[in-house]
């Protein structure tokens, strides 16, 4: 269970993530996660929105390069220590971990976090069985 990741290559430039952003507001999508990594000229702006493929056209629509990845949502307990015990349990089993992130908010009153490996059929496998809760994608997009 994956779930879909709307990443938009934004100028880096004054007001360019706001433009993004209210383009899917206009659109009446939800922002559930983002991330923004910047390099010199361009950034990518990574989202969990509650409409993916809605994003994606809303978005694409008005010239910006979007495309839609996936990723895997993760259940973990808020509490000191609980995010690196997962992720030292993925470093031991000598999975990369390419990026990871944040869901605004809870589900389920645990802390939600994204994340993005070259494996994630095997990373969701692999937590699994450490008894990691995977996110049911439905819990963040629209029904």
């Amino acid at each position: 269970m994956f779930v879909k990741q709307v990443s938009i290559f934004v100028d880096n430039k004054k007001g360019s993530i706001a433009e993004v952003i209210s383009i899917l507001g206009e659109s009446n999508i939800n922002i559930k996660a983002l991330s923004v990594a910047d390099a010199a000229d361009f950034g990518i702006l990574r989202l969990i929105v509650d409409e993916p493929e809605k994003a994606y056209y809303a978005i694409n629509e008005k010239g910006y390069k979007v495309k839609i990845a996936e990723t895997l949502g993760i259940e973990i307990k808020d509490e000191a220590n609980e995010l690196g015990k997962v992720l030292n349990y993925i470093k031991k089993n000598d999975i990369e971990v390419t990026y990871i992130y944040s869901l605004i908010g809870y589900v389920s009153n645990k802390s939600v976090i994204i994340i993005k490996t070259p494996d994630l059929k095997k990373t969701e496998e692999l937590l699994e069985e450490f008894g990691v809760k995977i996110v049911d994608p439905k819990t963040i997009y629209k029904e």
